[in-house]
């Protein structure tokens, strides 16, 4: 991880914190699940990255939302409200100590199966559920010296096959892609749909900026970030062209600039795609005037649900 999106300087004091699991409150060396949990055995399960900020976890709604869907569609029993897990995550928190500056963890599996087998009949129990936060700040070099992406042979596949969209603990083809990327001396992969457009990267999600105006891809073959549908609705809320549309490669190499979302380090500039320079080699305009309103909405939604946190 020498110069992705979640380069994070070490902080020795997540060496001591409590981990949620089901409930309970575990410190780190003797936090495990079981060897028959349906998310070691199969990667059946699904998961969230939260940011906390000044004590409150922004767009903390959004995120539960989207985690319900996801259990719905895997038909995965929650066995437990939204407004309870929330109740946990701030417990965990209070718990450690933490307010700001902290990545949360949040995995869900279906729980331990008697024996291992992928039919969800055998699981035995409720789901497992962990909470994992850790003091993590994305490294502020970032901002000038971008990221790298290389585009790589794996691609995001039809939601018949595995539906993309869902943010599931089955993540190989993503990893395919990280690697691939990695050893071709890039910090993240740019992946493409199975018709030859820019989808996503494998853990982030790309726009390019072409002639004022900012275009991601169609989200066809992309999970619908939280941050992404953030910087898309601050385009439309500040007058900033935006689109959700297909496009190649050959508009990538092309665009003015290019950035990446994600919950962890929110808006990251992308100055080189497949060894092509972008037209701005620093932050341009749109990025940084990007960044400027995301953060502004993050401090805006924070500070609009500090009640809950407490």
């Amino acid at each position: 991880m020498a110069n992705s999106t979640h380069t994070y300087t070490a902080d020795v004091r997540n060496q001591s914190i409590l981990i949620n699991i089901n409930g309970d409150l575990v410190p780190r060396e003797q936090a495990t699940v079981s060897v028959f949990d349906s998310g070691f055995i199969l990667g059946d399960g699904i998961w969230e990255g939260l940011r906390v900020h000044e004590g409150a976890i922004p767009f903390l709604d959004k995120h539960l939302k989207r985690l319900w869907e996801g259990a719905k569609a895997l038909d995965l029993d929650m066995e437990i409200s939204q407004d309870a897990l929330a109740d946990r995550l701030f417990e965990t928190l209070r718990a450690n100590d933490m307010s700001d500056h902290v990545h949360i963890r949040l995995m869900v599996t279906r729980g331990i199966k008697s024996t291992p087998y992928q039919d969800p009949a055998v699981t035995i129990g409720g789901p497992t559920i962990v909470i994992i936060p850790e003091y993590k700040e994305p490294d502020p070099s970032l901002n000038d010296r971008g990221v790298r992406l290389y585009t790589v042979y794996t691609r995001r596949g039809y939601a018949d096959v595995q539906d993309p969209r869902i943010n599931s603990h089955s993540k190989l083809n993503c990893i395919f892609g990280c690697i691939q990327a990695a050893k071709a001396g890039y910090d993240e992969a740019l992946m493409l749909d199975p018709h030859g457009h820019v989808a996503t990267c494998n853990s982030t999600h790309f726009f390019i900026v072409r002639d004022g105006e900012v275009w991601t891809s169609s989200g066809d073959y992309c999970l619908d970030g939280i941050t992404r549908r953030n910087v898309i609705n601050v385009c439309k809320a500040n007058g900033i062209p935006v689109f959700e549309k297909n496009f190649s490669l050959m508009q990538v190499y092309g665009a003015d600039e290019a950035f990446v979302t994600g919950t962890f380090a929110g808006l990251t500039p992308v100055f080189e795609v497949d060894g092509r320079t972008l037209t701005h080699t620093q932050r341009g305009p749109m990025v940084d005037r990007l960044q400027a309103l995301y953060k502004e909405l993050v401090v805006s939604e924070s500070r609009s649900n500090t009640n809950r946190s407490r």
